[in-house]
């Protein structure tokens, strides 16, 4: 799995015109599903996620989590993250999972996020045509890959 988290000040998912899930101050997660990922996958991003200290202290210095914040996360299913331009110049999607395999994945990926907060998570509506909608917060982004621990 891979996922792509921004820090926002807010973020909504909008869907033939309207909001489907918005969020204040905490993290958007696009997130992508591969073929081959399982739940070790998902254990490990969230884990990952919830615990990024990526929000400043009263310092300045970035040294919290969103949980020590009391941050929100909208999670979006974005299956671009899987793209590989090795060849050419238009993206392969090979490796992305299939819906049948993805949309579940995902749900469970929420799901997880959502007990590891304490609190619901937003989400998109997987496969739709969305609108994302956001305000980075420093910037800050961070890419991971539960494949490619960095």
């Amino acid at each position: 799995m891979r996922a792509l988290i921004q820090r926002v000040s807010q973020a909504s998912v909008t869907v033939d015109g309207s909001i489907v899930s918005s969020i204040g101050n905490g993290l958007l997660v696009l997130v992508g599903v591969r073929a081959d990922d399982e739940g070790s996958d998902i254990d490990w991003l969230v884990r990952k996620i919830v615990n990024l200290r990526i929000f400043d202290d009263e310092e300045g210095v970035m040294n919290r989590s969103v949980l020590e914040v009391g941050g929100e996360i909208l999670s979006v299913s974005q299956f671009t993250l899987m793209a590989s331009c090795k060849k050419g110049n238009r993206p392969s999607y090979i490796h992305a999972a299939p819906g049948e395999i993805s949309e579940p994945m995902y749900s469970k990926f929420c799901v997880a996020l959502s007990q590891a907060l304490g609190k619901p998570v937003g989400r998109g509506i997987f496969g739709a045509d969305m609108k994302v909608n956001l305000l980075n917060d420093g910037p800050v982004t961070i890419w991971l890959d539960s494949k490619n621990p960095e």
